[in-house]
């Protein structure tokens, strides 16, 4: 049996998009409830129920997967299954039997870890935004700008100096120079 995975995503929250790419290809789909990495009790089911020859196809190896280590714990699980994985983005397809490069395979495996840090950034920041907290670096209060600013015309200081006596930075303070 063809069975597709979907987990809740960043740019994906509902799973349509991942729906969209799995219908027609799998004869089931499964969507966890949440996109946390723990808890997720809708995976843990499907690696239950499966049996010998059946094939999991996900968008990405993200959805499935949250570090290496998960991944590489999974794939052990269903090597012991004789179960497949097939990513679309990927284009990995465990039931063909090609050779892949090391090469191909390092560079999924960066584009996975970017997508793991970039997916965990941006909940972060969503998680602040609700709570009401800024992100970004906190700006420099306006005094010190300008006090570095009158320094740097003066052209009696050093920027070293005027870093000293502002807390502005040398790039900082051309920033607000240009504007």
């Amino acid at each position: 049996m063809i069975i597709g995975y979907m987990r809740p995503a960043q740019e994906d929250t509902d799973c349509k998009l991942q729906e969209q790419k799995l219908t027609g290809l799998c004869a089931r789909i499964v969507k966890e409830g949440h996109s946390s990495a723990k808890k997720r009790t809708v995976l843990h089911q499907l690696l239950e129920q499966l049996n010998k020859g059946d094939k999991i196809v996900v968008c990405r190896l993200f959805t499935l997967a949250d570090s290496s280590r998960h991944l590489f714990e999974l794939l052990e699980v269903l090597e012991q299954k004789g179960v497949y994985l097939q990513t679309l983005h990927e284009e990995i397809d465990m039931e063909q039997q090609k050779e892949y490069s090391l090469k191909k395979m390092v560079g999924h495996l960066v584009e996975f870890q970017n997508e793991i840090i970039s997916e965990r950034t941006k909940k972060g920041m969503e998680y602040a935004k609700k709570k009401g907290i800024s992100t970004g670096r906190p700006r420099k209060a306006d005094e010190n700008v300008k006090k570095a600013i009158e320094m740097y015309q003066s052209k009696r200081y050093s920027l070293k100096e005027i870093k000293e006596a502002t807390g502005i930075s040398k790039s900082t303070l051309y920033r607000y120079l240009e504007n």
